[in-house]
């Protein structure tokens, strides 16, 4: 597991870049440039286990000496930390800007020019990223302004000074900040044209406070003022920003839909825009904030065409090279995060080019971790000459010496001392394969140790020199996990906790966590369990703190959700089921995978939309046994609470690689082309792993129905093809899946009678193959039940709403293609007309979810299959049952041949029809028994894939 990696809020990164677009414009530096995100958006993956082959200068290279690479007998201990931030000098030289005027100088200053420059020399430091000066320049500005009762001025120049508060993460003070600066302006009865400027680009400041303190509601209503003013004034810039803020604001409150609209509608008004230079701008803010919504197509087209506009104009004026370079960042980050990595390295290595230092060096930066991830993805322990890891490698070690000549070269700011920290967090990615222990370094990579806790001792000293406390968190924090790495224990804990204090007085829970996270580990290492425990118990309260802030951006572009939040709800899980748990450290770990599961669906929806209910429905149902497998590095353990029963658990020692092997094994066997011993034998190891030390339990309790919360891999495996040695698991209990206890109404399905809207296609459409047995299965549900059907040219999205909307259907039967996938933009429903995506469908759905009194009861999904090689696909299929609002969903993993799911889904109605107490868990039992009965499809192909979801009763 990697243990470099940072939670980077792009939620900042896009409220205080795309966001202040117009601000920013106003103080001519690129949009985001004071808050780009810390640490690399692409490749914050796992650390590289395999190495160059050999030695790493067989590489027909030189060594790079200025790296400080060594070879591999040599070995260090890091000095006393005390020591080593004492030696940490920082440049005098900050900047090229002009000396500072006294705090006296500009109050007796009655020159107007002379306080403008002040205003200047802001923007320039505020644009190297020395913001605690840019800060203390604009906040004489504001005096001075108000001296000379200028108090247009003074609303302009407070207005600067709360961005810089807000870069400097002090929200509350630049919301007090902000409100000074709109009462200022407010209490004008009337402005000049100069005076509703500054008013727009005021309250587009004060949106992005109110999204980065959570107010998204507010910051909508604001932005939207904004808009107005912006219009009335003829600012198109402005216009266009905050018409992308709003879409911004929309996806923060859930409605993806109207997110969708704003950004659409700006696309078309940047088309036929003009003006090219705006039209460039536009563009690549439009693509960036698509990146963030997840439309990486689209955001790729976009940015492709800004930088076409961009080139165009780069010929006869300069001064647009550097939009260029800022246009191929965020294309590259794009292509990277559509796993398009060659064509994503040619756009970093182009930004690369620029004159500029720090913008060179943070394209480098990028460009490393992505060689890293890729070089992780495909690499084993020994790499042939001529692999095109080889050629990887090349590049990886021809960027070291250079990025490092570039960090000597970079004057003090946020982003130099953020460049540092992203060195050695990349550089710390590199270890020895084989143990995997965390800090085994590649022995055939030898790392100094001492020039790496140097480069972070300088990174300290240069936050410290800034009063940026943001920066000097991280820089400390890494700094500890450099300590932690060489198992310099006691050491690692005091930086880390210098860190984790400066995060927690500064109101800071993104930083906090991770640095608690890390505490956590330590003082496990050091054998304090108990403190250990507090510690990460800690990062999970924050973690759940930051729900909206942690979800709201694609996870590919903004974090990996698998590497910066998993691992702490897993590693806690570990910890307490260490020895022989109790039944409080039980409760605790059912709870903490509940609350993964809760957190692993709002990365998926990229919206923390999900609401725990109070009760949990298996205080509802006595019969029914919950199983939660939960997947650790080392060991396979399963946790089982039965009705009126203590929890128990029991566990297996397996490495997680074993686990998932096994899972992919027995998914492949379960096609009917392999032998049925192999099936028969995986399936009964799968067996014996989750359910066989149970079975004792299950009877004496009397227990019916086993309700299984899966992990992992195990989503994309069907429970009722598990086996014995001599009955199936179907054969003996009802089956059912949930995502999460907490999230099912805890209802029984209405005894009344039913009314059923049937949808689907049994044409070939869109490019998938026609399914003939479709129109049978729909007449066949209709004869069951009161039915509208939709077939064909007539199941649209638009009749499909329409439908929904004119009476209460309990049931909706939707016979049709579809792909669950891990990318909520990839789990799809095929229409007619199109594609239902996760988001379309919860807007279709969206007046039944607040109907309370007539409910969708049953989602039915006949013909739908994961994603191919997507490990996580199947969390699609959950993310799609949560989304609709039904309290039920049934589904497939795998598509089947349409006469079998028409014969299935027509029993399954039938015993829902005839016995009304029967649960909807039971129906599907009977169901599948059925099919298993007819020699034709007695194979676990055909009954198996079936899933119910969610509320089984």
């Amino acid at each position: 597991m990697p243990r470099a990696s940072f939670l980077r809020l792009r939620y900042q990164s896009i409220c205080v870049g795309i966001a202040l677009l117009t601000c920013l414009l106003v103080i001519s530096i690129s949009p985001g440039l004071a808050q780009k995100s810390h640490f690399q958006e692409v490749g914050d993956s796992k650390p590289t286990d395999c190495l160059p082959p050999g030695n790493s200068w067989q590489l027909g290279r030189k060594k790079p000496s200025a790296l400080g690479l060594l070879p591999p007998a040599f070995a260090f201990e890091l000095p006393q930390p005390e020591k080593l931030l004492a030696s940490a000098k920082v440049e005098t030289k900050l900047s090229s800007t002009p000396r500072l005027l006294s705090k006296q100088e500009v109050i007796n200053s009655k020159n107007s020019a002379d306080v403008y420059s002040l205003l200047e020399r802001g923007k320039k430091l505020f644009a190297e990223g020395d913001f605690t000066e840019a800060h203390r320049v604009w906040q004489q500005a504001a005096q001075s302004y108000q001296q000379q009762l200028d108090w247009l001025g003074q609303a302009r120049a407070l207005n600067y000074v709360s961005l810089a508060q807000l870069n400097l993460g002090a929200w509350e003070t630049a919301q007090s900040t902000i409100n000074q600066s709109l009462n200022l302006l407010k209490s004008s009865e009337s402005l000049n044209l100069e005076g509703k400027k500054i008013l727009a680009h005021t309250l587009n400041t004060q949106g992005n406070i109110q999204l980065v303190l959570g107010q998204a509601e507010e910051a909508l209503f604001t932005w939207q003022q904004a808009a107005i003013i912006y219009q009335s004034v003829g600012d198109v810039s402005g216009f266009l920003g905050s018409q992308i803020n709003q879409a911004k604001a929309w996806q923060s409150l859930g409605n993806y839909q109207r997110s969708q609209q704003l950004l659409d509608a700006s696309l078309t008004q940047l088309q036929s825009q003009p003006d090219a230079a705006i039209k460039a701008t536009g563009l690549r803010s439009l693509g960036v904030a698509l990146q963030a919504v997840g439309d990486l197509s689209q955001s790729q087209i976009s940015l492709e065409q800004s930088l076409t506009i961009v080139e165009g104009l780069e010929v006869t004026n300069p001064v647009f090279a550097r939009e260029k370079t800022a246009i191929l960042m965020a294309l590259g980050k794009t292509l990277a995060a559509l796993q398009k990595t060659e064509e994503a390295l040619e756009r970093y290595q182009q930004a690369a080019a620029t004159t500029d230092t720090l913008t060179s060096t943070k394209a480098q930066l990028l460009q490393l971790s992505l060689l890293l991830e890729i070089i992780n993805k495909s690499c084993s322990s020994t790499i042939t000459p001529d692999g095109e890891e080889l050629g990887n490698w090349t590049q990886v070690l021809a960027l070291l010496p250079q990025i490092q000549s570039n960090l000597v070269k970079l004057s003090p700011s946020r982003e130099a001392v953020y460049a540092r920290v992203n060195f050695v967090a990349s550089l710390m990615k590199i270890r020895r394969g084989g143990d995997g222990e965390r800090g085994e370094w590649g022995e055939q990579v030898g790392i100094n140790y001492q020039e790496l806790a140097q480069i972070l001792a300088q990174a300290v000293a240069q936050a410290r020199r800034l009063q940026d406390l943001r920066a000097q968190t991280y820089a400390l924090g890494q700094l500890g996990h450099l300590y932690e790495s060489s198992r310099q224990w006691q050491e690692a804990k005091e930086l880390t906790q210098q860190a984790l204090l400066i995060a927690v007085e500064n109101n800071a829970p993104d930083i906090a966590y991770q640095w608690q996270w890390q505490l956590g580990r330590i003082l496990q290492q050091q054998g304090k369990t108990s403190k250990a425990i507090t510690a990460y118990s800690n990062a999970i309260t924050n973690l759940q703190s930051l729900r909206q802030e942690l979800v709201i951006l694609n996870s590919d572009v903004q974090f990996a959700f698998t590497e910066t939040v998993e691992p702490v709800y897993r590693e806690l899980v570990a910890l307490l089921l260490q020895s022989a748990p109790n039944q409080n450290n039980l409760q605790r770990v059912r709870e903490l995978i509940e609350a993964l599961q809760v957190a692993e669906l709002e990365n998926f929806f990229r919206q923390a939309c999900l609401q725990p209910l109070a009760k949990q429905i298996d205080e509802v149902d006595l019969k029914a046994a919950v199983i939660y497998p939960i997947m650790l590095p080392d060991s396979l353990v399963v946790i089982v609470s039965t009705p009126g029963q203590p929890l128990f658990h029991y566990q297996t020692k397996l490495t997680q690689a074993e686990v998932e092997t096994a899972i992919a094994q027995l998914r492949l066997y379960l096609n009917p082309h392999f032998f049925d011993e192999d099936r028969l034998q995986r399936s009964q190891q799968i067996y014996d792993w989750l359910i066989r030390p149970a079975e004792a339990k299950f009877m004496k309790n009397g227990v019916e129905t086993l309700v299984f919360v899966l992990d992992g891999l195990l989503r994309s495996l069907p429970m009722a093809a598990l086996h014995d040695g001599q009955n199936y698991l179907i054969e003996k209990y009802s089956i059912a899946l949930t995502p999460g206890l907490q999230l099912l109404e805890p209802q029984t399905l209405a005894n009344k009678p039913l009314k059923a809207l049937t949808a689907g296609l049994s044409e070939s459409r869109q490019g998938f193959a026609a399914l003939p047995a479709v129109e049978n299965e729909v007449n066949q549900i209709a004869s069951n039940f009161n039915s509208s059907i939709l077939l064909n040219q007539n199941f649209t999205s638009e009749q499909l709403k329409k439908q929904i909307n004119k009476l209460p259907f309990p049931i909706i039967h939707l016979a049709t293609h579809g792909q669950f996938s891990s990318n909520s933009q990839e789990t799809f429903l095929v229409t007619w007309d199109g594609r239902l995506n996760v988001d379309d469908l919860n807007e279709l759905l969206r007046a039944k979810q607040q109907d309370l009194n007539n409910p969708i009861e049953l989602l039915v999904l006949s013909a739908c299959q994961t994603a191919t090689g997507d490990k996580k696909a199947a969390l699609g299929l959950a993310g799609l049952a949560v989304r609709s609002g039904a309290r039920s969903t049934l589904a497939t993993l795998w598509q089947v041949k349409d006469e079998s799911t028409a014969s299935l889904m027509v029993k399954f109605y039938q015993q829902l029809a005839q016995e009304q107490s029967m649960t909807k868990a039971q129906a599907l039992r009977k169901a599948q028994l059925e099919l298993l009965k007819q020699p034709q499809y007695q194979h676990p192909f055909y009954w198996a894939p079936f899933v119910l979801v969610g509320n089984w009763l």
